[in-house]
């Protein structure tokens, strides 16, 4: 299934708009994590352990968009925005991903 986020598909047509479809997926960032980051706060340079934990979860959020997509008899979702936040203050972070399902001539 094709994810993109544009509102057309270059060489391709849709034919039915499927409507709006949405994921959401948390992860929390454990003590180690935070306290990895706060020494690479300190000392500078980038914390790998949160960009590997935001990638882990910005791809789910993916999959699970194109699996709702695809009960719905999707061929690919168009105009896909990502929505990143932190929940709460205990280090919680949330992906968000929406789109448009369509059907494909």
């Amino acid at each position: 299934m094709l994810l993109t986020t544009t509102s057309i598909i270059e060489g391709h047509q849709i034919d039915r708009y499927l409507g709006i479809v949405s994921s959401e997926v948390v992860l929390g960032a454990n003590a180690i994590k935070d306290m990895m980051a706060g020494f690479r706060d300190f000392f500078g340079g980038r914390s790998n352990s949160y960009e590997r934990a935001f990638q882990e979860t910005r791809e789910a959020a993916l999959r699970e968009l194109e699996d709702r997509a695809r009960a719905l008899g999707a061929d690919a979702v168009v105009g896909v925005r990502l929505d990143f936040q932190t929940v709460g203050t205990g280090g919680m972070m949330m992906v968000g991903a929406t789109g448009t399902a369509v059907k494909m001539k």
